[in-house]
C-alpha cells in the first residue's frame, strides 16, 4: 500500500525541516524504551506509527496558538522546542521537569511553549480547548486551538459537549482524531458504530476533513490550509487523522490482541521511513545528511539525560506541597463605603456579580439561560443590556464543556464563572472541577480563575434532583475553595472576593434564601476575606457551629429560648475553615453542636466534629453533637421534607446537649 506523497508547492527547507522534526521523537521514543527496560522511567506511551499527526500538525501552526495534545504526541512537545533534558527531568520525575514530580509523562501544560497537557480522563481537554478559542474570539486575535483525542476518548460525553459548544459559538477550534483503530485493546468495531469521524460532523454543523495521519505532507498541509482559513472566518473543524500505533497502548500492556497482518499492512506506511526515502527520490535528502542529523539528535538526547541525570532527587517537602495546592492569593480586603439599604440574599448577589463585571473587564459569565432570560432565577436579569452577549453568554446543557470552557479562559488570563443552574446538576461537570480545576496549580502551576455559582438547599418542595447539599463533595477536594454565605452582606462581599482569587471557587447560594431573607448590605465594591467565620450571637453555654440555613435555624430556636447563652457561629466559608474562632468558642462553651443541612454521613460536619475533639478534648464537658438531615434521598412533599430536614430535630437536640 505505502503512502502517496506530494510536495506541491512547499520550499525544499520546509520539506527538511519537516523531516528533522518527524525524526527526532521517533529517536526519543527508542531511547525511552531503552530508559524503561533499565527501569530509569516509570511508564511510556509510545506514539511510534502516529508521528506525522503531532508533527505535522504542530509545524503548521504559529507558535502563539495553543495546542493540547495526549499522551501519544511527544512530536508536539519535540517541535515547539522545549529543551530535551526538562522534558527528560519530567519523564523521571525530578524537580526541573515541569510538574515538579507530581505527574508523569506528558501530563503537564506550559504556557511559554502554549502546550496544556492532558488528564488521564482524555476527554475534559477538548472543553478546555474550547475555552482557549474563546479568549481568542473574544480578544479579536486571529488564532486557532488545536486539541487531540484518539478514537476512544472521541466516546466520551466530553466529545459531544465540546463540539457542540464551539459549533454553536463559532470557536476557532481544531478537534484532531487520531483514529489508529484501537482504545487501549478494544477494536474501533466495538467502540463506535459510525465508518468514519467525519460522519460525525454533520451533527454538529461542522465541517469534517479526513486525512491519512502518517502522510505528513498530508497532515501539514491540510492542517495549515484549514488554520489560515480560520483564522479569518473562525469556526470549528473536525479533523480525522488515519494512524496505527505500532507499540502498546502503553509498554506493560503489549499487542498480543492486534492481528501481525496489520503490523505488516501499516509497516508499509511507516511515516518516518517513508517520507526520507520520499525526499531521496525527489533529491532533497541523501545518506550523509541522514548521518548528520541521527548524530545531531543523538547528542541531544544524550546531553540532554546527563543533565536531567546529574539533578538531585527531590526531597518531600510538607510545607511547600500542601501550599501549592492553591496560587498564591495577597488577599486586600475592601472596606464597605457605599450607603446601607436593605436587599434580598437574590439581590445582593446579583449586586456582587454586577460589580465584579464592572471591575473586571475580562470576566466572563456562563451558564444556562442566563442571558436575556436572565437566568432561572433571574439573578443576570438585565445584565446582557448592560455587558453585552459576548460577556454574558447562554450556554447548551454542557456542564462538563462549560467548567472546561472556564478554565480554558483562565489560561488565557481571563476571569470566568459558570452558574450550575442547580447544584445538583454539577454532577455532569464533576470531573472537571475536582481533577482538572482542583489540581491543576499543584500538578503544572496553572492557576484556575473560575467561579462556579451552585443555587443549593432544600426547603423548596422541589424533590430529590433539586435540593441536595453537596458541599461536602468539594470540601474533601483540596486546590478548591467552597463558599457558603447566609446573609446578603455576606453573599455580596465574599463573592466579590471570589472573583478576586484566582483559585477555583465554588460559591453556594441557598434557594430558599433568594427572596425570603432580607438584610443591610452596602452599595458599591467591598471585601469580605476568605476564611474568617461570623460570629452571630455570643454566650457562655454552648457553641452552635453553622452555615447557610443552618444559621437561621439556629436563630430561630434561640429565640425561642432566650435561656440558652450560646455562641452561634456562621462559617461563611467552609474552605478554607476558619478554626481559630471554633476552637477558641469551645474552649470557652465547653459545648458544641455542629448543624449541616447535609446528610449525616460524610458531611463536613464530621470533619469539624473530629478536628473539635482533637483540639478542644480537655475543655470539653459533653460530646460533640452533630445535627444532620436524614441520610435518604430528599422527598418532594413538605411533610416528608420536614421530617428529613436537620431543623426537625436541632431543637432536641441542642436541648439536650445543655442537659448533658
Amino acid at each position: 500500500m505505502g503512502l502517496l506523497f506530494d510536495h506541491k508547492d512547499i520550499p525544499h527547507s520546509t520539506l527538511k525541516e519537516l523531516y528533522k522534526n518527524l525524526l527526532k521523537p521517533r529517536m526519543i521514543e527508542e531511547k525511552m524504551l531503552l530508559q524503561l527496560r533499565q527501569g530509569k522511567i516509570s511508564k511510556w506511551f509510545s506514539g511510534i506509527g502516529q508521528e506525522a499527526i503531532s508533527v505535522g500538525t504542530t509545524l503548521a501552526l504559529n507558535p502563539e496558538e495553543y495546542i493540547l495534545p495526549m499522551h501519544r504526541n511527544l512530536g508536539v512537545f519535540t517541535s515547539r522546542g522545549i529543551p530535551l533534558n526538562r522534558l527528560f527531568a519530567q519523564f523521571q520525575g525530578k524537580m526541573s521537569g515541569f510538574t515538579k514530580g507530581r505527574d508523569r509523562s506528558f501530563h503537564f501544560g506550559t504556557n511559554d511553549y502554549k502546550i496544556v497537557g492532558m488528564i488521564s480522563h482524555l476527554g475534559p481537554q477538548l472543553g478546555v480547548a474550547d475555552g482557549i478559542g474563546l479568549a481568542s474570539l473574544l480578544d479579536r486575535k486571529k488564532e486557532v486551538t488545536a486539541v487531540f483525542t484518539g478514537d476512544g476518548g472521541a466516546s466520551q460525553g466530553d466529545f459531544h459537549e465540546s463540539l457542540n459548544v464551539a459549533a454553536v459559538w463559532n470557536l476557532p477550534v481544531l478537534f484532531i482524531v487520531e483514529n489508529n483503530g484501537y482504545g487501549l485493546s478494544t477494536p474501533s468495531s466495538e467502540q463506535f458504530k459510525c465508518q468514519q469521524f467525519i460522519d460525525k460532523g454533520i451533527g454538529y454543523g461542522m465541517e469534517a476533513v479526513k486525512v491519512e495521519g502518517n502522510n505528513i505532507l498530508d497532515v501539514y498541509s491540510t492542517i495549515k490550509s484549514l488554520a489560515e482559513s480560520m483564522r479569518e472566518n473562525p469556526r470549528p473543524i473536525l479533523v480525522e487523522c488515519m494512524t496505527f500505533r505500532m507499540r502498546g497502548h502503553e509498554e506493560a500492556s503489549g499487542t498480543k490482541y492486534v492481528p501481525n497482518e496489520l503490523f505488516e499492512e501499516w509497516e508499509t506506511k511507516n511515516p518516518v521511513d517513508r517520507y526520507r526515502e520520499y525526499l531521496e527520490l525527489i533529491g532533497v535528502w541523501d545518506a550523509d545528511q541522514e548521518s548528520l542529523l541521527r548524530l545531531e539528535i543523538k547528542n541531544e538526547i544524550e546531553e540532554g539525560l546527563t543533565i536531567a541525570y546529574a539533578e538531585d532527587d527531590i526531597v518531600a517537602n510538607t510545607e511547600t506541597e500542601l501550599s501549592d495546592m492553591y496560587a498564591p492569593f495577597d488577599f486586600q480586603e475592601t472596606d464597605p463605603t457605599g450607603e446601607v439599604v436593605e436587599k434580598r440574599m437574590i439581590d445582593a448577589i446579583s449586586d456582587g456579580l454586577r460589580e465584579a463585571m464592572i471591575k473586571h473587564d475580562d470576566l466572563v459569565l456562563m451558564g444556562q439561560d442566563i442571558a436575556e432570560y436572565g437566568g432561572v432565577f433571574k439573578i443576570t436579569d438585565g445584565f446582557v443590556a448592560q455587558f453585552g452577549k459576548e460577556r454574558v453568554r447562554n450556554t447548551p446543557l454542557c456542564e462538563s464543556a462549560i467548567v472546561g470552557t472556564a478554565l480554558g479562559l483562565s489560561i488565557k488570563g481571563k476571569k470566568a464563572m459558570m452558574e450550575m443552574q442547580f447544584a445538583d446538576f454539577v454532577t455532569e461537570g464533576f470531573n472537571q472541577i475536582v481533577n482538572n480545576l482542583a489540581k491543576i496549580h499543584y500538578r503544572w502551576g496553572q492557576n484556575a480563575d473560575v467561579v462556579v455559582r451552585m443555587p443549593t438547599g432544600a426547603g423548596v418542595a422541589a424533590g430529590p434532583y433539586h435540593s441536595q447539599s453537596n458541599e461536602a463533595w468539594f470540601t474533601h477536594t483540596p486546590g478548591l475553595k467552597v463558599v457558603y454565605p447566609a446573609f446578603p452582606e455576606d453573599a455580596k462581599g465574599l463573592l466579590l472576593t471570589a472573583f478576586e482569587d484566582p483559585n477555583p471557587v465554588l460559591f453556594f447560594e441557598h434557594k430558599a434564601l433568594y427572596r425570603s431573607l432580607s438584610g443591610k448590605v452596602p452599595e458599591g465594591y467591598y471585601t469580605i476575606p476568605f476564611g474568617k467565620a461570623r460570629a452571630v450571637k455570643e454566650g457562655t453555654q454552648v457553641s452552635i457551629i453553622t452555615y447557610g440555613m443552618g444559621v437561621h435555624w439556629a436563630l430561630a430556636v434561640l429565640e425561642k429560648h432566650p435561656e440558652i447563652s450560646a455562641d452561634l457561629i456562621d462559617l461563611r466559608t467552609l474552605s478554607p475553615l476558619d478554626t481559630e474562632t471554633i476552637y477558641a468558642s469551645v474552649n470557652k462553651t465547653g459545648r458544641a453542636i455542629v448543624l449541616q443541612e447535609d446528610v449525616i454521613s460524610g458531611g463536613i460536619a464530621s470533619d469539624i466534629s473530629a478536628l473539635i475533639m482533637e483540639n478542644c478534648f480537655t475543655q470539653l464537658d459533653a460530646p460533640v453533637k452533630r445535627c444532620a438531615s436524614l441520610d435518604s434521598a430528599i422527598p418532594f412533599n413538605p411533610v416528608l421534607e420536614k421530617n428529613f430536614l436537620a431543623s426537625n430535630q436541632f431543637e432536641a437536640d441542642l436541648l439536650d446537649l445543655i442537659a448533658y
